[in-house]
Order: structure tokens, then sequence, then C-alpha cells
């Protein structure tokens, strides 16, 4: 596997806002886990070889609802009003040279103190919330000109422990989540969920 990207020394420590592109994360994540071939390859992200990525690294802490948030994935232009979407707009031409359909965004705190195996499942937790839109038989959408249709993922569980408790993994529609939780990790031990920001947005 290739050395993984590290963010910039010098933002670290610096007290100003800094964005930085990083061309380097999205170039590790394709050679990684999306482009046929990939050292840790994991089809569930093939549509995003038709997508294109932008990531940046932050310094700016952030969080919600009193958890630390060190990863976010977003779509390249949000639904907002003209003005603030021209401006977003703008800056991603800035950073990007075009628009991606995702912008992913991490803390360069987290990322330069974090395991291998915990910066391999905070990529690809964000990855998989890059998604492919699903028609209403749950099959893969695609454009009229053959490309994937984009858009934001949830998660494939979003159930009550106390459902599970109660009346058990297949009433609750997490059977397949069982049976991967009761196998080893084909990868390693990593816990991401509790610091994505794409996460915490879905928190009520």
């Amino acid at each position: 596997m290739p050395k993984r990207p590290m963010p910039p020394e010098d933002m670290i420590e610096d007290t100003s806002i800094r964005f930085e592109p990083a061309p380097d994360v999205v170039e590790w994540a394709r050679s990684t886990f999306i482009d046929d071939g990939a050292d840790l390859l994991n089809e569930d992200h093939a549509h995003l070889r038709f997508a294109s990525i932008g990531a940046l690294w932050t310094n700016i802490p952030n969080g919600r609802h009193g958890r630390r948030i060190v990863g976010q994935c977003e779509m390249g232009l949000p639904p907002a009003g003209k003005w603030s979407r021209a401006r977003i707009e703008l800056q991603l031409q800035q950073w990007f040279g075009d628009v991606p359909d995702f912008l992913l965004t991490f803390d360069a705190h987290y990322a330069s103190t974090c395991s291998d195996a915990e910066f391999c499942a905070l990529v690809e937790h964000e990855l998989y919330h890059a998604g492919q839109e699903r028609d209403a038989f749950g099959a893969p959408k695609f454009r009229r000109d053959g490309r994937p249709a984009l858009t934001i993922r949830g998660h494939d569980v979003e159930e009550f422990v106390g459902v599970v408790r109660r009346y058990g993994a297949d009433a609750a529609n997490v059977r397949a989540l069982v049976v991967a939780a009761n196998r080893p990790p084909e990868i390693s031990r990593a816990s991401v969920g509790h610091v994505c920001g794409t996460c915490q947005l879905k928190v009520v």
C-alpha cells in the first residue's frame, strides 16, 4: 500500500484559518480503495471511478453535539441560494480547477496523529457517503450519458439497538451487519463513525 498522505506540517500549529487542497489524498484513496488493482480494493466504491473528487486539509476544529468531527463528505455544490452557490463554485474552481462531484474535508490535527488503520477507516467512511443513487427497486441509477447518478449516501443501518434486542436482527433488517460484525475485520480494527461530520449532520 502506498504511504498515506499527511497534512502540511506548518498547518498544525498555525492559528490562522487554513483550508488547503489535498490532491495526494485523492490519489492515495483511488490507488488504495477505488481503482482496479487498488491495494485494498473495495468494489463498493466502483462508481467513484467515474466521479471527480476534491479533498481538503483544514486546521479548524469542528464538532457537533459535543463530539469532535474529523472528516466530512459533501456534494461539490450544495443547493444554496444563488450568491452562496456562486461564491462556493468560485472557491472550488480556484482550488481544483473545476467543481468536483464530491468534496472531502479532513482534520489535519487528527490525520497527523492517528494510526494508519484509523486513517484508512476514516477515508473509506467518507467515501461510503459519496454514493450512487438507487431506483425504487434498489438498483443503481445512471445519467443519460451512462455515468453513475451521484448523491450523498446515508448508512446501511438506521435502527435502534432496542429494536434489534427485542425483535432480532431479521426483524430490523440488520442480519448482514450482525454477520459482518461477528467476523474478524478484513483490514484492521478502527472506529470513526462518531467523528464524521456527514454523520453528525444527520443527528437530530
